[in-house]
């Protein structure tokens, strides 16, 4: 390779190549994978080297910077004086021969987890040839090469066993060839026996005349057009072979790509890899992994594998789906990657721009990768979706309800234990339910994990009772819980994004129940965003009053239903009714389920005292203009709610309890004093949430006289109205052309799942604060006193604003009478 003299002075050797001065930006020189370097790297300071010219001579200097998207070299020739004003030249790839660091350097291999590593190739030397396209041949011991489309870095041991740096242009090399020929390999490895490597060393003989091009339009693995565009695009594409074409192609696989190169250069022999797929003897994953041992990666199931949150998160879904790629482990400064190919370059480029980090490849199959990525990164138009069912399998097997293998041990970091929650979670997210219940039985029967879909359980999945401890360990780690606690209720929060691929929280509560085991509830807590007033379902006259109250200077302000009526979701609208510029907004939330901009927003925590109470106190002191208090639970927090309305300040909160009128009983049962309570209230808001009928699949009939007659009994009941009077406003507002009136019906299809029902609408009542209200409020009337008062002034039940509903064709009778009656 060396040849010639050394030039230290003449710099007319590059006259040819020189393009222009540049500034430095740095150098930054490669390191093989799954190594690291002993000591300081030297990345991004300029160089010692000698530079090979194709006319034998070598020329020292120092190496500034190599750019591989332009092909170019940063160099500054070492002038041999004391006085260093040699001119920084900028040369292209084409005008050298190679060049190589003086300095050399120590590697060590990068620690890699044995756990679920099928296979971990032996590190150490190996020998590498390549050969120059002008005749030149170059044989050297490796500890590892580096291949880019521009070229190859080689990294060559000498006797001392340091590490010298070497770069070969691209447009220089034939061929290179590392490591034995692929039958030894197969033979050392024991994946062959050398009687099937010796037939296919026989056929390979007879067809060693053969073209490659011939040969794989002839096994039927391209077609005379794609090997026509191949050649075509292998013309401009310098060093690049028609393998490379053909695999950037998926016109051929990797596996076929590399056999076909370890001959093609020299006699057109065809690949024994591939002649070995043919008879049948390997398999082309065989194949590829006694590649691994040239390649220098270790082979990964990552159905066992237990990839780290945080390699996790480097990477976006998008790039993972797109490149098929899963990152396993990593620190600050590389990460480890699977993916199908590990002779990617252009992916594994891709992936450490956007990672900032040193990719190390790990081969894994493509099958083991779909499956893995729709776990941690969701489905997608790339991957395929894994049925739950898979997972289960896994665990413990199709027959569930079988009690565990006898010493079979199962722990919260089994890596299908930990993919199993996360396609938990995320289908519960994807099929937008609000809660997870995980119930646990005892013995040898399996945990049931349901859904609340739109208000209603559904049944998701079985869990095998072997697992079953496990699961709930798990989702207690993930919450910062006590594990060993088993005995008391326990409350957490998991934030979602740091084990996988959604950004959400989930509210956790473990509760012991009997024959010593936890069930876990979970509530979603996605962080939507506030919904308009006018986008909650509220009927035309009670957004009109909303919006009149809202605007208030002072006063006080309820949502009360129970849990899970969507209290928050209208609280959080209220809010960005009166959410401007011009006011200041405190808010005490237990926990912060809805943002706003603009909102100053507390997050509850009694463990330190910061309970809704002491929030509101403070709130007191810091100028607010609006506040809202996430629940009024006691009779603290009702008192200080009533005294911040009662000194000029509008305040909102919610209560848990089943009408607008109970919760005035409620406030005086907790010892309020009605004048000041019925001073500051300005309204009550009463709620419930029922399944919509789906608008793609709901059907319209004519409704009968008796159907409309129970309607109007329903809508009458426990009140003045006239059943006749209610009729003939309803044909007038809800009826057709004719007067007739019309009700809706559940169907089912394909959009709703064929529940016939799809999402949720509110049924609200509104009980505004008037003189009469007051009145009665003062004489601590009781609910039906109250509510008789509130309908004589226009009040609709949440019975009756159902009803609407139905009449409307938002939903049915069946789910109003569900929730109201």
């Amino acid at each position: 390779m060396a040849g010639g003299d050394i030039m230290p002075n003449d710099e007319s050797v590059l006259s040819g190549a020189l393009v222009r001065t540049q500034q430095v930006s740095g150098l930054e020189w490669p390191i093989p994978h799954h190594y690291r370097v002993i000591g300081a790297a030297g990345n991004g300071d300029a160089e010692h080297c000698m530079l090979a010219m194709h006319d034998g001579r070598n020329v020292l200097g120092k190496v500034l910077r190599l750019d591989m998207v332009a092909s170019t070299l940063e160099f500054q020739v070492d002038t041999g004086t004391l006085d260093q004003k040699a001119v920084r030249q900028t040369i292209d790839f084409a005008a050298f021969k190679s060049i190589y660091l003086t300095r050399t350097i120590e590697l060590e291999p990068q620690p890699v987890p044995s756990d679920s590593i099928e296979m971990s190739p032996g590190k150490g030397r190996q020998k590498c040839t390549v050969h120059f396209k002008d005749g030149g041949e170059f044989e050297f011991d490796t500890i590892g090469i580096v291949e880019r489309k521009a070229g190859l870095f080689l990294f060559m041991v000498n006797d001392a066993n340091n590490i010298v740096r070497w770069f070969i242009p691209a447009g220089g090399i034939a061929s290179y060839r590392t490591g034995d020929p692929l039958g030894k390999t197969l033979v050392d490895r024991k994946i062959l026996l050398p009687a099937v490597i010796d037939a296919g060393l026989e056929k390979q003989q007879q067809l060693r005349t053969a073209k490659l091009g011939d040969y794989l339009m002839q096994q039927n693995i391209i077609t005379p057009e794609q090997l026509d565009t191949a050649l075509q695009k292998q013309k401009g594409m310098g060093h690049l072979r028609l393998g490379d074409v053909l695999v950037q192609g998926k016109l051929i696989t990797s596996t076929q790509l590399d056999d076909a190169l370890a001959t093609q250069a020299h006699d057109r022999k065809i690949p024994l890899g591939e002649i070995l797929v043919e008879m049948g003897a390997v398999s082309k994953e065989t194949i590829r992994r006694a590649l691994v041992e040239k390649l220098g990666v270790p082979v990964v199931n990552l159905r066992k594998f237990q990839c780290q949150p945080n390699a996790v998160k480097a990477l976006s879904a998008e790039l993972a789906h797109k490149h098929t790629v899963m990152p396993l482990y990593g620190t600050a400064t590389r990460i480890a990657v699977a993916l199908e190919n590990p002779m990617d370059w252009k992916v594994l480029q891709e992936l450490e721009f956007y990672c900032n980090r040193k990719i190390d490849p790990v081969l894994a199959s493509r099958d083991d990768l779909l499956l893995v990525i729709a776990q941690f990164y969701g489905s997608s138009s790339y991957g395929s979706q894994v049925n739950i069912s898979e997972l289960v399998a896994e665990l413990g097997g199709a027959e569930v309800a079988l009690e565990p293998m006898a010493g079979e041990v199962v722990n919260e970091s089994d890596n299908t234990l930990v993919r199993l929650v996360n396609k938990i979670i995320v289908d519960a997210i994807e099929q937008g339910a609000s809660d997870i219940h995980i119930e646990s039985a005892p013995g040898a029967k399996p945990s049931k994990v349901r859904f609340r879909k739109d208000g209603v359980m559904v049944p998701y999945t079985l869990v095998p009772p072997n697992f079953r401890a496990a699961l709930i360990s798990r989702l207690k780690i993930m919450g910062e819980l006590d594990i060993s606690e088993k005995r008391r209720p326990q409350d957490g929060k998991i934030k979602f994004e740091d084990f996988g691929p959604a950004r959400v929280e989930l509210r956790l509560l473990t509760i012991p129940t009997a024959n010593g085991v936890e069930n876990i509830v979970m509530r979603i807590l996605s962080s939507p965003k506030a919904l308009s007033l006018g986008k909650i379902g509220l009927s035309p006259r009670i957004l009109e009053e909303l919006q009149r109250l809202a605007v208030k200077p002072y006063g006080l302000l309820f949502v009360c239903g129970p849990t899970g009526s969507g209290k928050t979701t209208t609280l959080h609208s209220l809010l960005s009714y009166v959410n401007t510029p011009e006011r200041k907004i405190w808010t005490a939330e237990d926990p912060i389920e809805i943002t706003q901009d603009g909102l100053c927003q507390v997050q509850v925590n009694a463990k330190i005292g910061l309970t809704f109470p002491e929030v509101l106190r403070s709130f007191m002191r810091a100028d607010p203009d609006v506040i809202m208090v996430g629940e009024t639970r006691d009779p603290e927090t009702a008192a200080t709610v009533i005294a911040a309305s009662l000194t000029g300040h509008l305040v909102m909160s919610t209560m848990h309890t089943n009408s607008a009128v109970e919760s005035v009983v409620r406030l005086l049962d907790f010892g309020m004093d009605p004048f000041n309570f019925a001073d500051a209230m300005l309204g009550i808001v009463g709620q419930r949430l029922v399944r919509r009928l789906c608008t793609s699949c709901r059907e319209a009939d004519l409704a009968t006289v008796e159907e409309i007659d129970k309607l109007a009994a329903e809508y009458c009941s426990g009140t003045t109205l006239n059943a006749g009077e209610v009729v003939a406003d309803w044909r007038t507002r809800h009826g057709d052309s004719s007067g007739d009136l019309k009700l809706h019906r559940a169907v089912g299809c394909e959009q709703c799942g064929h529940s016939g029902y799809a999402g949720r609408l509110g049924l609200h009542e509104l009980l505004v604060g008037s003189e009469a209200v007051k009145r009665k409020i003062h004489a601590r009337a009781g609910v039906a006193e109250l509510t008789q008062t509130a309908m004589a002034e226009g009040m609709l039940s949440i019975k009756q604003d159902g009803i609407e509903k139905v009449l409307q064709g938002q939903t049915d009778m069946k789910q109003v009478q569900a929730s109201c009656l």
